[in-house]
């Protein structure tokens, strides 16, 4: 059944369609480019069509050199996977997660003691990047926790929560709020167009006046540093229910006008399908599930 499948070629496409280049499958797989390129077109000789295109300084995967990675590349992942449960000294105990800076520090990491405490035995690294990880091209990554409105797509996946955003301020800012106009905390986040809009959105709910009064509105990059800017008492946040919760908990912060919402997204925890069965993957699907509620 399998034995007219070429599978040097298969292995030499699917480091090269992973990485975007013929060097650096060559490097993985300790052979000559020359080597790799040979094998493709072998492969694409094969099968009647060209996998990929070839450009100045770079490949491009070809719609059909698309279909055949994310099927091979499932497939091998899993025989991996499948043939390092058999071996006596695998290391199964590696959890690589990638997730956003500001969720790993508000949110991820302050819980993190409790997975350490049921799971004493994974070695958790954390990935933290704005940047969407593919998950079908880097392998070394187990599961992603995204933000967004958007499906998963062909990703295994569970929803953790949904969000909205609030005001919050630290008590002082809060109270002296109810008596004058503050100063505007915000952030200028290239993933999402909610703050953008947010603080017009939030005042016209509320009907304050803050935005016509001429309110201080100052800027940051990441949410992390515009909660820790509230908690300076620099002024009032519009911030994500989800990643102020420590804060609140803390008594760091508090809500101001708490009926007063806007909407927002959701986050989900995702991985290559098939990958959801590896232990430490499991574990750490099964420990969000309980911490989201």
């Amino acid at each position: 059944m399998f034995a007219s499948l070429p599978l040097n070629a298969l292995r030499a496409f699917e480091s090269a369609a992973r990485q975007q280049s013929f060097k650096a499958a060559a490097a993985e797989l300790a052979v000559t480019p020359t080597a790799i390129s040979h094998q493709i077109r072998t492969l694409e000789t094969w099968l009647g069509m060209p996998l990929f295109e070839r450009l100045p300084r770079r490949v491009r995967l070809t719609d059909g050199g698309e279909r055949l990675f994310h099927s091979l590349h499932g497939a091998l992942l899993e025989v991996a996977q499948s043939v390092d449960s058999l071996r006596p000294q695998r290391n199964a105990s590696q959890l690589t997660v990638s997730t956003t800076p500001a969720f790993a520090a508000l949110w991820l990491v302050p819980r993190l003691g409790r997975f350490y405490a049921v799971q004493p035995h994974i070695r958790l690294r954390l990935d933290t990047n704005c940047a969407v990880v593919d998950l079908h091209q880097d392998a070394s990554v187990d599961l992603a926790i995204r933000y967004g409105f958007a499906p998963a797509g062909e990703l295994h996946g569970i929803r953790l929560f949904e969000e909205h955003f609030a005001v919050y301020g630290a008590p002082a800012q809060v109270a002296q709020a109810r008596h004058q106009t503050p100063s505007l905390i915000s952030v200028l986040w290239h993933n999402s167009e909610l703050y953008a809009r947010g603080w017009e959105a939030w005042c016209t709910q509320a009907g304050e006046d803050w935005l016509k009064q001429g309110a201080t509105i100052r800027e940051y990059d990441d949410e992390h540093y515009a909660l820790q800017a509230a908690i300076a008492g620099q002024g009032l946040v519009l911030a994500s229910s989800i990643l102020v919760s420590q804060s609140l908990a803390s008594g760091l912060l508090q809500p101001y006008r708490a009926e007063i919402g806007v909407p927002g997204a959701g986050y989900s925890a995702l991985c290559v399908a098939g990958r959801e069965r590896h232990p430490p993957v499991r574990a750490f699907f099964d420990w969000l599930s309980q911490e989201a509620g």
